[in-house]
Protein backbone atom coordinates (compact mmCIF):
# COMPACT_ATOMS: atom_id res chain seq x y z
CA UNK A 1 0.00 0.00 0.00
CA UNK A 2 1.22 2.88 -1.29
CA UNK A 3 0.54 6.33 -1.20
CA UNK A 4 0.07 8.43 -4.01
CA UNK A 5 1.59 12.09 -3.71
CA UNK A 6 -0.20 14.61 -5.23
CA UNK A 7 2.29 17.56 -5.26
CA UNK A 8 1.55 21.40 -5.07
CA UNK A 9 1.74 23.31 -8.62
CA UNK A 10 4.86 26.00 -8.40
CA UNK A 11 2.66 28.49 -10.63
CA UNK A 12 -0.54 28.02 -7.43
CA UNK A 13 -0.75 27.23 -4.05
CA UNK A 14 -4.07 26.00 -4.37
CA UNK A 15 -3.40 23.65 -7.14
CA UNK A 16 -1.42 20.23 -6.70
CA UNK A 17 -0.36 18.21 -10.01
CA UNK A 18 -0.99 14.89 -10.35
CA UNK A 19 2.30 12.57 -9.63
CA UNK A 20 0.99 9.02 -9.53
CA UNK A 21 3.35 7.53 -11.73
CA UNK A 22 6.14 8.89 -10.00
CA UNK A 23 7.97 5.26 -8.54
CA UNK A 24 8.77 6.26 -5.25
CA UNK A 25 6.02 7.87 -3.61
CA UNK A 26 6.03 6.88 -0.28
CA UNK A 27 7.63 9.95 1.74
CA UNK A 28 11.30 9.64 3.06
CA UNK A 29 11.81 11.20 7.09
CA UNK A 30 13.22 13.80 7.23
CA UNK A 31 14.74 15.73 10.62
CA UNK A 32 13.10 18.09 11.50
CA UNK A 33 13.15 19.95 14.86
CA UNK A 34 11.60 18.39 17.79
CA UNK A 35 13.69 14.75 16.91
CA UNK A 36 13.90 12.71 20.44
CA UNK A 37 16.49 12.91 23.01
CA UNK A 38 19.52 11.08 22.59
CA UNK A 39 19.94 9.59 26.03
CA UNK A 40 17.69 8.72 28.71
CA UNK A 41 18.90 10.98 31.26
CA UNK A 42 17.94 13.72 27.92
CA UNK A 43 15.01 12.54 27.96
CA UNK A 44 14.00 13.15 31.68
CA UNK A 45 15.41 16.42 31.10
CA UNK A 46 13.43 17.31 28.19
CA UNK A 47 10.22 15.69 29.59
CA UNK A 48 10.49 17.96 32.96
CA UNK A 49 11.54 20.98 30.93
CA UNK A 50 8.34 21.13 28.37
CA UNK A 51 6.05 20.14 31.42
CA UNK A 52 6.91 22.86 33.18
CA UNK A 53 6.70 25.15 30.27
CA UNK A 54 3.38 24.03 29.43
CA UNK A 55 2.17 24.48 33.03
CA UNK A 56 4.09 28.23 32.80
CA UNK A 57 1.92 28.92 29.96
CA UNK A 58 -1.57 27.65 30.97
CA UNK A 59 -0.91 29.66 34.12
CA UNK A 60 -0.81 32.84 31.91
CA UNK A 61 -4.22 31.97 30.53
CA UNK A 62 -7.44 34.12 30.87
CA UNK A 63 -9.01 31.01 31.77
CA UNK A 64 -10.00 30.13 35.46
CA UNK A 65 -8.33 26.41 34.36
CA UNK A 66 -6.20 25.88 31.52
CA UNK A 67 -6.66 22.18 29.78
CA UNK A 68 -3.45 20.73 31.10
CA UNK A 69 -4.43 21.99 34.71
CA UNK A 70 -7.69 19.77 34.11
CA UNK A 71 -6.24 17.22 32.82
CA UNK A 72 -3.21 16.84 36.10
CA UNK A 73 -6.57 17.62 38.06
CA UNK A 74 -8.33 14.72 36.65
CA UNK A 75 -5.67 12.42 36.28
CA UNK A 76 -4.54 13.27 40.24
CA UNK A 77 -8.10 12.25 41.26
CA UNK A 78 -9.28 9.11 38.84
CA UNK A 79 -5.72 7.77 38.08
CA UNK A 80 -3.23 8.62 40.68
CA UNK A 81 -1.16 5.07 40.52
CA UNK A 82 -0.20 6.74 36.75
CA UNK A 83 3.61 8.42 37.00
CA UNK A 84 5.55 9.84 34.55
CA UNK A 85 8.45 7.48 35.90
CA UNK A 86 6.41 4.52 36.45
CA UNK A 87 9.59 2.56 35.78
CA UNK A 88 12.30 3.79 37.06
CA UNK A 89 13.06 0.60 39.03
CA UNK A 90 11.05 -1.72 37.06
CA UNK A 91 12.44 -1.36 33.96
CA UNK A 92 14.84 1.76 33.29
CA UNK A 93 15.22 1.11 29.60
CA UNK A 94 11.66 1.65 28.75
CA UNK A 95 12.50 5.18 27.43
CA UNK A 96 15.40 3.74 25.53
CA UNK A 97 13.36 0.76 24.29
CA UNK A 98 10.57 2.72 23.24
CA UNK A 99 12.67 5.56 21.32
CA UNK A 100 15.00 3.06 19.35
CA UNK A 101 12.24 0.90 18.44
CA UNK A 102 10.23 3.91 16.80
CA UNK A 103 13.04 5.31 15.19
CA UNK A 104 13.82 1.97 13.40
CA UNK A 105 10.69 1.15 12.54
CA UNK A 106 9.88 4.87 11.37
CA UNK A 107 12.85 4.99 9.05
CA UNK A 108 12.46 1.68 7.73
CA UNK A 109 8.51 2.06 6.99
CA UNK A 110 8.22 6.23 7.27
CA UNK A 111 4.15 5.60 7.38
CA UNK A 112 4.49 4.35 10.70
CA UNK A 113 4.11 7.50 12.36
CA UNK A 114 0.61 8.06 11.20
CA UNK A 115 -0.82 4.72 10.80
CA UNK A 116 0.50 4.66 14.87
CA UNK A 117 -1.31 7.35 15.70
CA UNK A 118 -4.82 6.27 14.22
CA UNK A 119 -4.49 2.94 15.50
CA UNK A 120 -3.99 4.82 19.12
CA UNK A 121 -7.17 7.33 18.91
CA UNK A 122 -8.94 3.95 17.12
CA UNK A 123 -8.03 2.52 20.55
CA UNK A 124 -8.94 5.15 23.24
CA UNK A 125 -12.21 6.68 21.57
CA UNK A 126 -13.94 3.24 22.39
CA UNK A 127 -16.17 3.17 25.57
CA UNK A 128 -13.37 1.11 27.39
CA UNK A 129 -10.44 3.45 26.80
CA UNK A 130 -6.72 3.43 26.20
CA UNK A 131 -6.59 -0.16 27.18
CA UNK A 132 -4.58 -1.31 23.57
CA UNK A 133 -8.23 -4.01 23.34
CA UNK A 134 -7.74 -2.74 19.64
CA UNK A 135 -4.49 -4.97 19.53
CA UNK A 136 -6.18 -8.39 21.22
CA UNK A 137 -6.89 -11.05 18.10
CA UNK A 138 -10.49 -12.97 17.65
CA UNK A 139 -10.52 -16.26 19.24
CA UNK A 140 -11.11 -19.22 17.65
CA UNK A 141 -14.55 -19.91 19.70
CA UNK A 142 -14.83 -15.92 20.61
CA UNK A 143 -16.58 -13.02 18.91
CA UNK A 144 -14.96 -10.63 16.61
CA UNK A 145 -12.31 -8.39 18.15
CA UNK A 146 -12.29 -4.45 17.80
CA UNK A 147 -9.19 -5.45 15.11
CA UNK A 148 -12.11 -7.05 13.06
CA UNK A 149 -14.41 -4.13 12.70
CA UNK A 150 -15.23 -2.79 9.39
CA UNK A 151 -13.65 0.45 10.37
CA UNK A 152 -10.88 -1.38 11.74
CA UNK A 153 -9.56 -3.67 8.87
CA UNK A 154 -7.90 -0.69 7.44
CA UNK A 155 -5.65 -0.03 9.81
CA UNK A 156 -2.01 -0.48 8.35
CA UNK A 157 -0.22 -3.16 9.92
CA UNK A 158 3.48 -0.89 10.46
CA UNK A 159 1.28 0.46 13.52
CA UNK A 160 0.63 -3.33 15.18
CA UNK A 161 3.93 -4.26 14.10
CA UNK A 162 5.68 -1.66 15.66
CA UNK A 163 3.89 -2.84 18.76
CA UNK A 164 5.09 -6.18 18.48
CA UNK A 165 8.63 -5.33 18.19
CA UNK A 166 8.83 -3.09 21.39
CA UNK A 167 7.30 -5.49 23.27
CA UNK A 168 9.27 -8.24 22.55
CA UNK A 169 12.48 -5.51 22.99
CA UNK A 170 10.47 -4.75 26.58
CA UNK A 171 9.66 -8.70 27.60
CA UNK A 172 13.55 -9.54 26.82
CA UNK A 173 14.73 -6.32 29.05
CA UNK A 174 11.72 -6.37 32.02
CA UNK A 175 9.48 -9.54 31.62
CA UNK A 176 6.10 -8.92 32.63
CA UNK A 177 6.31 -5.23 33.38
CA UNK A 178 5.26 -3.01 30.63
CA UNK A 179 1.94 -3.08 29.80
CA UNK A 180 0.79 -2.79 26.06
CA UNK A 181 -1.21 -0.01 26.51
CA UNK A 182 2.15 2.14 27.81
CA UNK A 183 4.02 1.23 24.60
CA UNK A 184 1.27 2.12 22.16
CA UNK A 185 0.85 5.74 24.21
CA UNK A 186 4.17 6.06 24.45
CA UNK A 187 5.43 5.25 21.14
CA UNK A 188 2.21 7.77 19.79
CA UNK A 189 3.97 10.41 21.05
CA UNK A 190 7.49 10.03 20.25
CA UNK A 191 6.57 9.48 16.58
CA UNK A 192 4.68 12.30 16.55
CA UNK A 193 7.76 14.03 17.90
CA UNK A 194 10.10 12.76 15.60
CA UNK A 195 7.90 13.94 12.39
CA UNK A 196 8.14 17.89 14.28
CA UNK A 197 5.24 17.40 16.38
CA UNK A 198 4.73 19.10 20.00
CA UNK A 199 6.11 16.96 22.88
CA UNK A 200 3.81 16.22 25.78
CA UNK A 201 4.31 14.10 29.06
CA UNK A 202 3.13 10.54 28.55
CA UNK A 203 1.62 9.29 32.05
CA UNK A 204 2.74 5.64 32.43
CA UNK A 205 1.07 2.86 34.81
CA UNK A 206 -1.76 1.59 32.75
CA UNK A 207 -2.91 -1.84 32.61
CA UNK A 208 -4.17 -4.11 29.61
CA UNK A 209 -7.72 -4.94 28.82
CA UNK A 210 -9.08 -7.92 29.06
CA UNK A 211 -12.00 -7.93 26.34
CA UNK A 212 -11.97 -6.65 23.12
CA UNK A 213 -15.67 -6.73 21.00
CA UNK A 214 -15.97 -5.09 17.55
CA UNK A 215 -19.75 -4.86 18.56
CA UNK A 216 -18.68 -2.10 20.52
CA UNK A 217 -17.08 0.20 17.89
CA UNK A 218 -19.78 1.18 16.00
CA UNK A 219 -21.16 5.22 16.30
CA UNK A 220 -17.88 5.49 18.29
CA UNK A 221 -15.53 5.93 15.90
CA UNK A 222 -15.70 8.55 13.06
CA UNK A 223 -15.99 7.51 9.51
CA UNK A 224 -14.74 9.75 6.61
CA UNK A 225 -18.38 10.26 5.22
CA UNK A 226 -19.67 10.90 8.20
CA UNK A 227 -21.28 14.89 8.82
CA UNK A 228 -18.78 16.70 10.72
CA UNK A 229 -21.69 17.31 13.26
CA UNK A 230 -22.17 13.58 14.11
CA UNK A 231 -17.76 13.56 14.24
CA UNK A 232 -18.25 16.65 17.04
CA UNK A 233 -20.81 14.67 18.99
CA UNK A 234 -18.83 11.61 18.98
CA UNK A 235 -15.46 13.79 21.28
CA UNK A 236 -17.78 15.88 22.72
CA UNK A 237 -19.76 12.85 24.60
CA UNK A 238 -15.98 11.75 25.49
CA UNK A 239 -15.38 15.37 27.04
CA UNK A 240 -13.58 17.13 24.57
CA UNK A 241 -14.15 20.78 23.56
CA UNK A 242 -15.02 21.91 19.98
CA UNK A 243 -11.16 23.30 20.08
CA UNK A 244 -9.74 20.26 20.89
CA UNK A 245 -11.83 18.11 18.66
CA UNK A 246 -10.47 20.68 15.60
CA UNK A 247 -6.59 20.39 17.08
CA UNK A 248 -7.05 16.45 17.22
CA UNK A 249 -8.28 16.56 13.71
CA UNK A 250 -5.12 18.19 12.86
CA UNK A 251 -3.53 14.68 12.76
CA UNK A 252 -4.41 14.60 9.10
CA UNK A 253 -1.69 16.84 8.75
CA UNK A 254 -0.28 13.62 8.42
CA UNK A 255 -1.17 10.01 7.18
CA UNK A 256 -3.56 9.11 3.90
CA UNK A 257 -6.35 7.71 2.62
CA UNK A 258 -7.76 5.12 0.21
CA UNK A 259 -9.33 6.33 -2.75
CA UNK A 260 -12.21 4.01 -1.67
CA UNK A 261 -13.12 6.62 1.46
CA UNK A 262 -13.54 9.89 -0.81
CA UNK A 263 -13.44 9.46 -4.56
CA UNK A 264 -17.15 9.41 -4.40
CA UNK A 265 -17.36 12.94 -2.56
CA UNK A 266 -14.76 14.43 -4.52
CA UNK A 267 -17.27 14.27 -7.69
CA UNK A 268 -20.44 15.58 -5.53
CA UNK A 269 -18.85 18.13 -3.51
CA UNK A 270 -18.05 22.25 -4.73
CA UNK A 271 -15.90 22.33 -1.82
CA UNK A 272 -13.05 20.48 -3.57
CA UNK A 273 -10.62 23.13 -5.68
CA UNK A 274 -11.40 21.78 -9.43
CA UNK A 275 -7.88 21.00 -10.78
CA UNK A 276 -6.70 19.57 -7.36
CA UNK A 277 -10.35 17.41 -7.66
CA UNK A 278 -9.20 16.80 -10.99
CA UNK A 279 -6.08 15.34 -9.92
CA UNK A 280 -7.63 13.03 -7.19
CA UNK A 281 -9.24 11.52 -9.75
CA UNK A 282 -6.16 10.80 -11.82
CA UNK A 283 -4.80 9.87 -8.88
CA UNK A 284 -7.73 7.14 -8.09
CA UNK A 285 -8.61 6.12 -11.82
CA UNK A 286 -6.86 2.47 -11.10
CA UNK A 287 -8.90 2.11 -7.60
CA UNK A 288 -11.65 0.30 -8.55
CA UNK A 289 -9.35 -2.64 -9.40
CA UNK A 290 -6.51 -1.70 -6.78
CA UNK A 291 -8.08 -1.08 -3.55
CA UNK A 292 -5.21 -0.37 -1.58
CA UNK A 293 -4.88 3.24 -3.94
CA UNK A 294 -4.20 6.24 -1.69
CA UNK A 295 -3.00 9.77 -1.46
CA UNK A 296 -1.99 11.91 1.07
CA UNK A 297 -3.99 13.79 3.70
CA UNK A 298 -2.04 16.67 3.22
CA UNK A 299 -0.62 17.02 -0.35
CA UNK A 300 2.04 19.65 0.67
CA UNK A 301 3.97 18.41 3.43
CA UNK A 302 3.04 15.10 3.98
CA UNK A 303 5.61 13.80 6.11
CA UNK A 304 5.77 16.70 8.48
CA UNK A 305 3.75 17.26 11.62
CA UNK A 306 2.33 21.21 11.06
CA UNK A 307 -0.43 23.17 10.92
CA UNK A 308 -0.19 23.16 7.18
CA UNK A 309 -3.29 21.07 6.95
CA UNK A 310 -5.50 24.16 8.19
CA UNK A 311 -4.12 26.22 5.75
CA UNK A 312 -4.84 23.36 3.00
CA UNK A 313 -8.47 23.98 4.13
CA UNK A 314 -9.70 26.89 2.82
CA UNK A 315 -8.22 26.35 -0.47
CA UNK A 316 -10.25 23.22 -0.98
CA UNK A 317 -7.32 20.77 -0.46
CA UNK A 318 -8.72 18.94 1.71
CA UNK A 319 -9.35 15.16 0.92
CA UNK A 320 -11.87 13.81 2.91
CA UNK A 321 -15.61 14.84 3.77
CA UNK A 322 -14.98 15.82 7.29
CA UNK A 323 -12.04 17.92 6.41
CA UNK A 324 -14.27 20.15 4.16
CA UNK A 325 -16.91 19.65 6.85
CA UNK A 326 -14.29 21.28 9.77
CA UNK A 327 -13.76 24.19 7.37
CA UNK A 328 -17.49 24.78 6.76
CA UNK A 329 -19.11 23.98 10.00
CA UNK A 330 -19.96 27.36 12.04
CA UNK A 331 -18.54 25.87 15.02
CA UNK A 332 -15.07 24.43 14.11
CA UNK A 333 -14.01 26.97 11.20
CA UNK A 334 -12.89 29.45 13.78
CA UNK A 335 -10.80 27.35 15.22
CA UNK A 336 -9.67 25.88 11.68
CA UNK A 337 -8.91 29.80 11.06
CA UNK A 338 -6.73 29.89 14.00
CA UNK A 339 -4.75 27.20 13.93
CA UNK A 340 -4.08 28.04 10.18
CA UNK A 341 -2.98 31.45 11.36
CA UNK A 342 -0.78 30.05 14.24
CA UNK A 343 1.25 26.78 14.64
CA UNK A 344 2.21 27.26 18.10
CA UNK A 345 -1.68 27.68 19.10
CA UNK A 346 -2.40 24.52 17.54
CA UNK A 347 0.72 23.01 18.84
CA UNK A 348 -0.39 23.52 22.81
CA UNK A 349 -4.27 22.85 22.24
CA UNK A 350 -2.70 19.32 20.48
CA UNK A 351 -0.63 18.06 22.98
CA UNK A 352 -2.84 18.57 26.10
CA UNK A 353 -5.94 17.23 23.95
CA UNK A 354 -3.67 13.99 23.30
CA UNK A 355 -2.75 13.52 27.19
CA UNK A 356 -6.12 14.32 27.59
CA UNK A 357 -7.11 11.50 25.00
CA UNK A 358 -4.16 9.11 26.89
CA UNK A 359 -6.09 9.18 29.78
CA UNK A 360 -9.68 7.76 29.04
CA UNK A 361 -10.78 4.94 30.86
CA UNK A 362 -7.27 4.05 31.86
CA UNK A 363 -6.84 0.56 34.16
CA UNK A 364 -4.59 0.72 37.24
CA UNK A 365 -3.42 -1.86 39.37
CA UNK A 366 -5.55 -5.21 39.38
CA UNK A 367 -8.35 -3.38 36.86
CA UNK A 368 -6.35 -5.01 34.36
CA UNK A 369 -3.11 -7.19 33.28
CA UNK A 370 0.22 -6.87 31.50
CA UNK A 371 -0.26 -8.84 28.57
CA UNK A 372 2.97 -11.51 27.68
CA UNK A 373 1.04 -11.01 24.05
CA UNK A 374 0.31 -7.88 22.80
CA UNK A 375 -2.83 -9.43 20.86
CA UNK A 376 -3.76 -12.27 23.57
CA UNK A 377 -5.10 -12.39 26.98
CA UNK A 378 -2.97 -13.96 29.46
Amino acid sequence: MRPIHLEQDASSQQTPHDTSRDPSPTPTPSRVPGTLPSSPSSYMSQLTTHTSHLHSLTLSSSSTMSPLLLTLLFLSCAHARLTLDFYKDTCPQFSQIIRDTVTAKQIASPTTAAATLRLFLHDCLLPNGCDASILLSTTRLGPPAERDADINLSLPGDAFDLVVRAKTALELACPNTVSCADILSAATRDLLTMLGGPFYPVFLGRRDGRSSLASSVPLHLPTPSMPISEILQIFTSRGFSVEEFVALSGAHTVGFSHCSEFISNVSSSSSYNPRFAQALHNACARYPSDPTLSVFNDVITPNKFDNVYFQNLPKGLGVLKSDHGLYSHPLTRPFVQAFAKDQDAFFKVFATSMQKLSLLGVQTGRKGQIRRRCDQIN
